[in-house]
């Protein structure tokens, strides 16, 4: 299985396919998204409840020492110097523990971000496409763009409660797809992938020579059936972070899962190009948070949950202004005007309101917008709140 072509002297402008994918080699589009949920630091009035984070509930580093009696006095141990590229030893262990493969399988990045980052610039090669979901993860699309890579995206339906379709995945693919992507739970919508899916999804990749990317970094956050790692599949790539599922976001500490030497020794000599290792105190923090894992997901799925009834209840008494589709994993939602009106300026109404919300049209849907229901934590009841009585206010033909 290749991962990816061979490396080339020169990359090449190539068309796209898809027009969410249209860039200029190494030209990279404002980040429509995180400029939006910076103004939780600086709109007038302010923000008082971020309904617009995709993260769980934020820990303290006082919450997170408590976990363990002495950890505190072990992190001031700790030598502030470079750790392995490839991350600690035993935090590579912790990590390889929650999946049931060999620490060697388990390469530490920066973060998701660099993660995504190290596979996009690996496949990189001219002529070469990706496979990625649409709505998804709106980096993905302008990485590859700027590398040069095709674009050859697969459409996530509402009508279809935003769930891959397998047949249209598969008719993307070619000689010069590097890899197919999906994620899982989905970053906006919180669609699931079953195993059924991934396996042969997993099936149809391998016999064509193509690497099958899993994020799963809102594993293991579900609200119905529980799904097992894509990790359970040979052949399966896997990346996953400290920040969404797991709560801690500071860290900024991610991870890819892959048995393959080859393609793992290639992610290192990317990583000592870009950031060379982490900082020690995250990956210390790291091990310690995966220790007590149990007690950060418990957390993060009891929030969820609990928000997600009142969500519930709050879409179903407002069915004639808004409709939404329900997520089956992680801790964000879509949900549009069912008068079709613009997502944005329902936003730019909520922020009047105190209430951070994230456009559609980051995700390039522009009639929806995406709620994010854990990161607020207790506070979460009192957005709901605030928008219920926009929404009535809005109603009476007073709020406009």
């Amino acid at each position: 299985m290749k991962l990816y072509h061979g490396w080339s002297k020169e990359r090449q402008i190539i068309s796209y396919s898809s027009p969410i994918a249209r860039e200029s080699v190494m030209q990279l589009r404002p980040f429509a998204l995180d400029h939006w949920l910076e103004q939780k630091f600086t709109a007038d009035p302010p923000i008082e409840f971020d309904l617009g984070a995709s993260t769980g509930p934020v820990w303290t580093l006082r919450e997170l020492l408590a976990l363990e009696e002495g950890a505190g006095e072990r992190l001031i141990e700790t030598a502030l110097s470079y750790t392995s590229s490839t991350g600690t030893e035993e935090l590579r262990a912790a990590i390889a523990g929650m999946y049931g493969v060999p620490p060697e399988a388990v390469h530490v990045s920066t973060g998701g971000a660099e993660a995504l980052l190290i596979l996009f610039f690996l496949a990189a090669e001219p002529g070469a496409n990706v496979v990625l979901p649409n709505p998804g993860f709106p980096a993905n699309a302008a990485l590859a763009g700027s590398l040069g890579i095709e674009v050859r995206d697969y459409c996530l339906r509402a009508e279809n409660g935003f769930r891959i379709d397998p047949d249209e995945i598969r008719a993307r693919v070619d000689g010069r797809t590097a890899f197919v992507l999906v994620n899982t739970p989905h970053n906006p919508t919180g669609a699931v992938v079953s195993p059924e899916e991934m396996r042969a999804l997993r099936d149809f990749c391998a016999a064509r020579g193509v690497a099958l990317i899993a994020d799963e970094v809102y594993h293991p956050i579900y609200h119905g059936r529980e799904i097992p790692s894509a990790a359970q599949f040979e052949g399966v790539t896997v990346l996953s972070d400290f920040s969404k599922a797991l709560c801690l976001s500071g860290l900024r500490t991610g991870w890819i899962v892959e048995r393959d030497p080859a393609r793992r020794a290639r992610f290192n000599n990317a990583r000592a190009y870009f950031t060379a290792s982490n900082a020690a105190l995250s990956e210390r923090l790291g091990e310690l948070a995966l220790r007590h894992c149990d007690a950060i997901y418990g957390r993060a799925r009891r929030v969820a949950q609990q928000n997600l009834a009142l969500l519930d209840q709050f879409f179903a008494e407002h069915a004639n202004q808004l409709r939404w589709v329900r997520p089956a994993g992680g801790m964000t939602a879509m949900a549009s005007l069912v008068s079709g009106a613009d997502g944005r300026e329902f936003c730019r109404r909520a922020m009047r309101h105190g209430v951070l919300l994230a456009p559609g049209d980051c995700f390039g849907m522009p009639e929806w917008f995406r709620l994010g229901f854990a990161a607020s934590g207790e506070k979460f009841a009192g957005g709901l709140a605030r928008l219920d009585a926009m929404l009535r206010s809005q109603a009476a033909g007073a709020d406009r």
